[in-house]
C-alpha cells in the first residue's frame, strides 16, 4: 500500500516547521518536487510517527491540525 504524505497549506502553525520539522520534511521528500510524496506505507507511517515527536504537530485548526496529511493511494490511483 501506498500513502501520500502532503504539505496541509490550511494549517498555520509555523511551531512544527520551526521546530525541525522542516528538516525532517526535507529530509523525506528528497527527490520530489512539489508539496507532496508517495511513500510506502511502513515508511510513511514511521515518518509519521516521529513528525508527531515534533512541538507543534497538533497546533493547527480543527480542520487541519497537523501540518503534513496522510492519504492512502487507491490501486489505480496515479502516484
Amino acid at each position: 500500500m501506498l500513502i501520500r504524505l502532503a504539505i496541509d497549506f490550511e494549517n498555520d502553525s509555523r511551531l512544527w516547521w520551526e521546530s525541525g520539522g522542516q528538516d525532517l520534511w526535507d529530509a523525506i521528500r528528497e527527490g520530489f518536487d512539489g508539496g507532496s510524496v508517495v511513500l510506502e506505507a511502513s515508511l510513511a507511517e514511521s515518518w509519521l510517527a516521529e513528525a508527531a515527536r515534533l512541538p507543534g504537530w497538533s497546533d493547527g485548526p480543527e480542520h487541519a491540525p497537523h501540518p503534513i496529511r496522510a492519504a492512502r493511494l487507491a490501486e489505480d490511483e496515479p502516484e
